[in-house]
């Protein structure tokens, strides 16, 4: 086997997936770089693959160690099979350095392509797949998932978001704030047994996953803004009445007028009368 830096896409769910070429890159390579060695151990007995290997963990908190060792080993002229837990490495995992760096000192690079959560979820949506942006994982904190989905809110682009099962109602109920009734479709558990993809507005999916709490992993994908979606405004007061349930008054308004730019008074005013309503 020639020596160089392998990409190698490994099934995300269905073991029926591996390729042909990604089995026998596997089975050749000298070392495998992956992101948990338990994973692809248990991955390579179900594929019947030794593990008599060298097995290197690189993962985002190791990468600038990892990637000199790896480079080290290429200069020794060994192969190295790059993959992630599940699907096609570098999709919202570490990976591009190494690739770089493997270019620059002019190493042999090549990619077996694959399982990809990203395009599998897209293809079963029913979303337009013409023009599309995949933006990574959503952030876990409440301020950085609101200013992460309100920067996305006008591309023009289906948008394909990762999230965990736990954290969808919450992303769900900000898409609602922002987005309106924009269609979104959520897949989850992709080729298994349990495969879904939901589509629907962000208020019937927060009613779907209210009564049927969803598992494993999932992809949301939101459509691109319509004209009339483009210059609407953000709803303020579902965005209020959500921070007056978690904030005392005076702390949902500070943060809303710092988060929007708003006018402190007007918002002031307005969470004094949902108070009032309530």
């Amino acid at each position: 086997m020639k020596s160089g830096l392998y990409i190698v896409a490994t099934p995300i769910g269905n073991i029926g997936d591996i390729s042909p070429r990604a089995l026998q890159v596997l089975q050749e390579a000298d070392v495998i770089a992956c992101e948990d060695s338990r994973v692809t151990k248990k991955l390579f007995s179900l594929l019947g693959i030794s593990c008599a290997k060298e097995f290197v963990t690189y993962q985002n908190y190791n990468e600038e160690e990892q990637y000199p060792k790896l480079l080290s080993l290429l200069e020794k002229e060994r192969s190295i099979a790059l993959v992630s837990d599940a699907g096609s490495p570098l999709i919202s995992d570490p990976g591009y350095k190494i690739v770089r760096h493997c270019r620059e000192k002019g190493f042999y690079v090549t990619a077996v392509p694959g399982c990809c959560a990203v395009i599998t979820a897209l293809q079963l949506s029913g979303l337009p797949t013409n023009r599309f942006m995949f933006a990574g994982f959503v952030p876990n904190k409440e301020k950085g998932r609101i200013d992460f989905l309100l920067e996305l809110k006008n591309i023009k682009s289906t948008l394909i978001l990762y999230e965990t099962a736990p954290r969808l109602l919450k992303t769900l109920e900000v898409v609602r704030s922002l987005y309106g009734n924009r269609e979104i479709a959520v897949a989850r558990e992709l080729t298994k047994m349990y495969e879904e993809c939901i589509r629907g507005t962000a208020d019937e999916l927060i009613v779907y996953y209210t009564q049927k709490p969803a598992k494993g992993e999932i992809v949301v994908m939101i459509a691109p803004p319509t004209e009339t979606d483009a210059t609407s405004t953000l709803d303020i007061e579902a965005l209020l009445k959500e921070k007056l349930a978690q904030l005392p008054l005076k702390s949902a308004v500070k943060e809303l007028v710092a988060t929007y730019n708003l006018n402190k008074n007007e918002i002031y005013d307005l969470a004094l009368r949902i108070k009032n309503e309530q």
